[in-house]
């Protein structure tokens, strides 16, 4: 081991000696911490959450119903695609904020067509614009990776339009292949196989996110007990 001397306006300290603060060398700024922000939980969303979802939808606004369906889709567009959830044939994810609003969402279609076969599927995503840059489009993202990988998908597709740069990022960011053309992006990602580890994170998370939604409801109905009591005298 190389031990340097010291600078020579720094004294060498006697053993023992306490080294005055003031003599010792300015440490290198490490520059702003970034801080990584915890997991959010994320549930499968069943036909009871349909209304949540659709006010979740209809709070978006022109241009981002514009990138996540494709079109300027309006109101009536909005709630026939929200009819048309099929619910235990797709998979819905979504997660919720501390008033169980549905705050970010995403389907995971299946597709069966003599092309691609059965064992495909198509991603797309929606986050509320007030909870974005919280990296719950990625989450999601990863959520419905894994739970695709353990229903036996092997490619999983995204259509998104070219000036989506958000979800181009996301799918890049997964090793896709992304194909252009006319506006508009092909995104394909060849799968792994499911494994041990697959089905247990998916088991553990969804207990989570289930957990924490039942939590979130208890306190809801605990503070509106509270102003019921409080109204009342």
């Amino acid at each position: 081991m190389v031990v340097s001397a010291p600078p020579p306006h720094v004294a060498a300290p006697l053993r023992g000696e306490r080294v005055p603060v003031r003599d010792l060398p300015a440490a290198t700024d490490p520059g702003p911490v970034r801080v990584r922000r915890p997991r959010a939980p994320i549930r499968t969303l069943e036909a009871q959450h349909r209304d949540a979802i659709l006010r979740h939808l209809l709070a978006l606004g022109e241009r981002d119903r514009y990138l996540r369906f494709g079109y300027a889709a309006q109101d009536e567009h909005i709630r026939r695609y929200v009819d048309g959830l099929r619910f235990g044939l797709d998979e819905v994810f979504g997660i919720f904020n501390r008033r169980l609003e549905l705050i970010a969402m995403a389907h995971l279609a299946y597709m069966v067509s003599p092309e691609r076969g059965s064992d495909s599927a198509e991603f797309g995503v929606s986050v509320s614009a007030h909870a974005r840059g919280r990296g719950y489009g990625h989450q999601l993202f990863g959520r419905a990776v894994v739970h695709a990988r353990n229903h036996g998908v092997r490619y999983l597709y995204i259509h998104a339009l070219s000036e989506n740069a958000p979800m181009l990022r996301i799918a890049r960011s997964a090793g896709a292949a992304v194909v252009q053309h006319a506006g508009e992006s092909e995104c394909h990602l060849e799968l792994p196989p499911a494994d041990f580890e697959s089905h247990v994170s998916e088991l553990i998370e969804e207990e989570v996110a289930r957990t924490d939604y039942w939590l979130k409801a208890c306190r809801r109905g605990w503070r509106r007990l509270v102003r019921w009591l409080a109204a009342r005298g």
